[in-house]
């Protein structure tokens, strides 16, 4: 499963596409208690991503599977 498009909203939410049609919203919310995700309260701090295509990885450290992604996806009604 491949991640193709990444846009990160307010409220520690990120809305995803897959390469396979599929789209929703991932909250980081329960995430953001940890050390590394902490800084990603920060609006700012959440648009620095980088789209690995398997994964998701911020300039903090944080990284996310996209395996893990699609298993807390919540899709977008079509």
């Amino acid at each position: 499963m491949i991640i193709t498009s990444i846009k990160a909203c307010n409220n520690s939410l990120l809305e995803i596409e897959l390469e396979s049609g599929k789209k929703g919203y991932f909250d980081l919310t329960p995430y953001i208690s940890s050390e590394i995700f902490s800084p990603l309260k920060e609006t700012t701090e959440l648009e620095k991503f980088h789209n690995g295509g398997y994964f998701i990885e911020w300039e903090c450290g944080a990284d996310l599977s996209s395996d893990t992604i699609e298993a807390e996806l919540k899709e977008i009604a079509a």
